[in-house]
Protein backbone atom coordinates (compact mmCIF):
# COMPACT_ATOMS: atom_id res chain seq x y z
CA UNK A 1 0.00 0.00 0.00
CA UNK A 2 2.74 2.54 0.67
CA UNK A 3 4.79 1.40 -1.97
CA UNK A 4 2.01 2.38 -4.55
CA UNK A 5 0.94 5.29 -3.29
CA UNK A 6 4.74 6.48 -3.34
CA UNK A 7 4.22 5.82 -7.08
CA UNK A 8 1.51 8.13 -7.18
CA UNK A 9 2.75 10.98 -4.83
CA UNK A 10 6.15 11.12 -7.68
CA UNK A 11 3.30 10.92 -10.50
CA UNK A 12 1.29 13.72 -9.37
CA UNK A 13 4.55 15.74 -8.16
CA UNK A 14 5.83 16.14 -11.91
CA UNK A 15 2.84 16.84 -13.57
CA UNK A 16 2.21 20.09 -11.29
CA UNK A 17 5.71 21.38 -10.98
CA UNK A 18 5.57 22.15 -14.42
CA UNK A 19 6.17 26.00 -14.43
CA UNK A 20 2.67 27.10 -14.88
CA UNK A 21 0.94 29.09 -12.46
CA UNK A 22 -0.44 27.02 -9.39
CA UNK A 23 -3.29 29.58 -7.96
CA UNK A 24 -6.71 29.56 -9.65
CA UNK A 25 -7.75 33.16 -11.57
CA UNK A 26 -9.29 35.29 -9.02
CA UNK A 27 -12.09 35.81 -10.63
CA UNK A 28 -13.21 32.28 -10.53
CA UNK A 29 -11.24 31.34 -6.64
CA UNK A 30 -15.12 30.90 -4.93
CA UNK A 31 -16.90 29.85 -8.16
CA UNK A 32 -19.21 27.14 -6.87
CA UNK A 33 -18.25 27.87 -3.05
CA UNK A 34 -21.53 27.80 -0.99
CA UNK A 35 -20.03 28.38 2.41
CA UNK A 36 -16.96 30.30 3.80
CA UNK A 37 -14.88 30.04 7.11
CA UNK A 38 -13.69 33.70 7.35
CA UNK A 39 -10.87 35.11 10.11
CA UNK A 40 -9.66 38.11 9.94
CA UNK A 41 -6.57 39.86 12.34
CA UNK A 42 -5.08 42.89 13.62
CA UNK A 43 -2.32 42.57 11.04
CA UNK A 44 0.13 40.00 10.28
CA UNK A 45 2.07 39.60 13.14
CA UNK A 46 -1.01 39.06 15.24
CA UNK A 47 -1.91 35.79 16.62
CA UNK A 48 -4.84 36.51 17.42
CA UNK A 49 -8.43 36.76 14.89
CA UNK A 50 -12.42 36.68 14.68
CA UNK A 51 -14.17 33.86 13.22
CA UNK A 52 -17.34 34.13 11.32
CA UNK A 53 -19.25 31.22 9.11
CA UNK A 54 -20.67 32.30 6.01
CA UNK A 55 -23.50 30.47 3.39
CA UNK A 56 -25.10 31.46 0.18
CA UNK A 57 -26.99 29.89 -2.51
CA UNK A 58 -25.86 29.92 -6.06
CA UNK A 59 -25.31 33.75 -6.75
CA UNK A 60 -26.91 34.96 -3.93
CA UNK A 61 -25.06 37.33 -1.11
CA UNK A 62 -23.70 35.99 1.71
CA UNK A 63 -25.14 35.91 4.64
CA UNK A 64 -23.35 34.94 8.50
CA UNK A 65 -23.92 31.70 10.25
CA UNK A 66 -23.89 33.38 13.74
CA UNK A 67 -24.80 36.23 15.59
CA UNK A 68 -21.16 36.71 17.04
CA UNK A 69 -17.70 35.93 15.67
CA UNK A 70 -15.68 33.50 17.43
CA UNK A 71 -12.09 34.38 18.68
CA UNK A 72 -9.57 32.10 17.45
CA UNK A 73 -5.69 31.71 18.11
CA UNK A 74 -3.49 31.48 15.25
CA UNK A 75 0.17 31.08 15.06
CA UNK A 76 3.23 32.37 17.37
CA UNK A 77 4.23 34.07 14.60
CA UNK A 78 1.13 35.92 12.98
CA UNK A 79 0.52 35.05 9.49
CA UNK A 80 2.07 34.66 6.30
CA UNK A 81 0.64 33.71 2.55
CA UNK A 82 0.39 29.68 2.43
CA UNK A 83 -0.46 27.90 -0.65
CA UNK A 84 -4.07 27.59 -1.78
CA UNK A 85 -6.66 28.31 -3.79
CA UNK A 86 -5.63 31.79 -4.04
CA UNK A 87 -1.53 33.01 -3.88
CA UNK A 88 -0.27 36.47 -3.55
CA UNK A 89 2.96 36.91 -5.18
CA UNK A 90 6.08 39.39 -3.10
CA UNK A 91 5.19 39.22 0.54
CA UNK A 92 5.93 36.29 3.28
CA UNK A 93 5.59 32.66 2.55
CA UNK A 94 4.93 30.18 5.40
CA UNK A 95 7.76 27.35 5.69
CA UNK A 96 7.58 24.60 8.07
CA UNK A 97 8.35 25.73 11.21
CA UNK A 98 8.43 29.04 10.71
CA UNK A 99 5.42 29.78 13.56
CA UNK A 100 2.91 31.52 11.08
CA UNK A 101 -0.28 30.03 10.21
CA UNK A 102 -1.14 30.74 6.46
CA UNK A 103 -2.89 33.29 4.93
CA UNK A 104 -5.05 32.86 2.26
CA UNK A 105 -8.04 31.03 0.66
CA UNK A 106 -7.80 27.38 1.35
CA UNK A 107 -10.48 24.23 0.18
CA UNK A 108 -11.74 22.45 3.93
CA UNK A 109 -10.67 18.56 4.12
CA UNK A 110 -11.87 16.28 5.69
CA UNK A 111 -12.16 15.76 9.70
CA UNK A 112 -10.50 13.57 11.88
CA UNK A 113 -10.77 12.64 15.14
CA UNK A 114 -10.93 9.61 17.98
CA UNK A 115 -14.75 9.74 18.49
CA UNK A 116 -16.67 7.31 17.14
CA UNK A 117 -18.72 9.55 15.07
CA UNK A 118 -19.38 13.54 14.79
CA UNK A 119 -20.90 15.54 17.08
CA UNK A 120 -25.11 15.46 17.02
CA UNK A 121 -26.28 17.11 13.98
CA UNK A 122 -23.15 16.91 11.94
CA UNK A 123 -22.91 15.59 8.44
CA UNK A 124 -19.30 15.79 6.84
CA UNK A 125 -16.71 13.41 5.94
CA UNK A 126 -14.76 12.08 8.62
CA UNK A 127 -11.99 9.73 9.24
CA UNK A 128 -11.91 8.15 13.01
CA UNK A 129 -8.22 8.19 13.94
CA UNK A 130 -6.18 4.99 15.21
CA UNK A 131 -2.44 4.13 16.25
CA UNK A 132 -2.20 2.80 12.04
CA UNK A 133 -2.54 6.97 11.54
CA UNK A 134 0.19 9.58 10.85
CA UNK A 135 0.47 12.78 9.36
CA UNK A 136 3.49 13.62 7.83
CA UNK A 137 5.54 17.04 8.68
CA UNK A 138 9.26 15.94 7.50
CA UNK A 139 10.04 17.91 4.35
CA UNK A 140 12.26 15.06 3.46
CA UNK A 141 9.55 12.05 3.29
CA UNK A 142 7.73 11.44 0.06
CA UNK A 143 4.62 11.67 2.35
CA UNK A 144 5.26 14.85 2.98
CA UNK A 145 2.03 17.06 4.32
CA UNK A 146 -0.17 13.78 3.62
CA UNK A 147 -2.64 11.62 5.81
CA UNK A 148 -1.10 7.79 5.77
CA UNK A 149 -2.82 4.95 7.37
CA UNK A 150 -1.01 1.57 7.12
CA UNK A 151 -2.75 -1.82 7.08
CA UNK A 152 -3.31 -3.81 10.61
CA UNK A 153 -0.74 -6.13 9.41
CA UNK A 154 1.62 -3.90 7.47
CA UNK A 155 4.82 -3.92 8.91
CA UNK A 156 5.91 -0.34 9.88
CA UNK A 157 7.86 2.53 7.95
CA UNK A 158 10.96 3.06 9.73
CA UNK A 159 9.76 6.77 10.21
CA UNK A 160 5.94 6.10 11.43
CA UNK A 161 6.20 6.10 15.22
CA UNK A 162 7.46 9.85 15.13
CA UNK A 163 4.76 10.36 12.67
CA UNK A 164 2.06 9.27 14.14
CA UNK A 165 -0.74 11.29 15.14
CA UNK A 166 -1.81 11.90 18.57
CA UNK A 167 -4.28 9.65 20.08
CA UNK A 168 -5.95 10.98 23.93
CA UNK A 169 -4.78 14.94 23.43
CA UNK A 170 -7.72 17.11 24.38
CA UNK A 171 -6.21 19.86 21.28
CA UNK A 172 -6.89 17.12 19.09
CA UNK A 173 -10.48 15.80 19.97
CA UNK A 174 -11.03 17.23 16.35
CA UNK A 175 -8.98 18.04 13.86
CA UNK A 176 -10.62 19.89 10.94
CA UNK A 177 -8.27 20.05 7.82
CA UNK A 178 -7.03 23.57 6.24
CA UNK A 179 -5.86 22.07 2.63
CA UNK A 180 -2.65 24.39 2.85
CA UNK A 181 0.10 23.19 0.78
CA UNK A 182 -2.05 20.24 -0.18
CA UNK A 183 -2.41 20.38 -4.08
CA UNK A 184 0.12 19.16 -4.23
CA UNK A 185 2.13 19.94 -1.15
CA UNK A 186 5.59 21.35 -1.66
CA UNK A 187 8.59 20.22 0.78
CA UNK A 188 9.01 22.48 3.55
CA UNK A 189 6.25 25.29 3.04
CA UNK A 190 4.56 23.82 6.03
CA UNK A 191 2.46 21.27 7.08
CA UNK A 192 -0.33 19.44 9.17
CA UNK A 193 -2.25 22.16 9.40
CA UNK A 194 -6.06 22.02 11.16
CA UNK A 195 -8.75 23.57 12.88
CA UNK A 196 -8.44 22.38 16.27
CA UNK A 197 -9.28 22.88 19.97
CA UNK A 198 -6.91 25.66 21.64
CA UNK A 199 -5.09 24.56 24.80
CA UNK A 200 -5.86 27.85 27.00
CA UNK A 201 -7.30 31.16 26.57
CA UNK A 202 -4.26 32.70 25.09
CA UNK A 203 -1.82 30.17 24.44
CA UNK A 204 -0.51 30.27 20.74
CA UNK A 205 0.10 27.78 17.89
CA UNK A 206 2.32 26.59 15.42
CA UNK A 207 0.59 27.89 12.81
CA UNK A 208 -2.95 25.75 13.25
CA UNK A 209 -6.26 27.99 14.15
CA UNK A 210 -7.68 27.23 17.13
CA UNK A 211 -10.79 27.69 19.29
CA UNK A 212 -12.90 26.86 22.31
CA UNK A 213 -14.43 23.09 21.91
CA UNK A 214 -17.84 23.97 21.98
CA UNK A 215 -17.05 26.63 19.39
CA UNK A 216 -15.17 24.35 17.50
CA UNK A 217 -18.28 21.78 17.40
CA UNK A 218 -20.55 24.33 16.15
CA UNK A 219 -18.39 25.14 12.92
CA UNK A 220 -18.32 21.13 12.45
CA UNK A 221 -22.29 21.30 12.55
CA UNK A 222 -22.14 24.26 9.91
CA UNK A 223 -19.70 22.37 7.60
CA UNK A 224 -21.65 20.29 4.63
CA UNK A 225 -19.10 18.47 1.59
CA UNK A 226 -21.85 20.03 -0.94
CA UNK A 227 -21.58 23.18 -0.07
CA UNK A 228 -17.69 23.65 -1.09
CA UNK A 229 -16.49 25.26 2.35
CA UNK A 230 -13.37 27.32 2.03
CA UNK A 231 -11.18 28.87 4.40
CA UNK A 232 -9.95 32.81 4.29
CA UNK A 233 -7.56 34.02 6.58
CA UNK A 234 -6.10 37.67 5.99
CA UNK A 235 -5.38 40.36 8.06
CA UNK A 236 -8.22 43.08 7.77
CA UNK A 237 -6.85 46.00 6.06
CA UNK A 238 -5.84 43.17 2.88
CA UNK A 239 -9.23 41.68 3.40
CA UNK A 240 -10.98 45.02 2.78
CA UNK A 241 -9.05 45.49 -0.34
CA UNK A 242 -9.97 42.06 -1.70
CA UNK A 243 -13.72 42.23 -0.92
CA UNK A 244 -14.80 42.87 -4.54
CA UNK A 245 -12.11 41.30 -6.32
CA UNK A 246 -13.03 37.89 -4.98
CA UNK A 247 -16.69 38.50 -4.10
CA UNK A 248 -16.03 38.07 0.19
CA UNK A 249 -18.69 38.59 2.24
CA UNK A 250 -18.66 41.56 4.81
CA UNK A 251 -16.45 41.20 7.46
CA UNK A 252 -15.96 44.03 10.40
CA UNK A 253 -12.78 43.08 12.66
Amino acid sequence: MIRFLYVLLLAGLFASFNGKAESISRKHVLKGVEQLVVVVTNGWDSSEGKLMCFSREGRKSWRPKFKESIPVMLGSKGIAWGRGVFIEAGRKIKKEGDGCAPAGIFKIGKIYGESESLPVKSKYPYHRITKLDAWIDDPKNPFYNRHVKIGPHEKEPVWFQSQRMRLGDPAYKWLIEIRHNSDPPKPGYGSAIFFHVQRGPDRKTAGCTAMKLIDLERLISFLREDKTPHYVLLPYSEYKRKIKILNLPDFSY
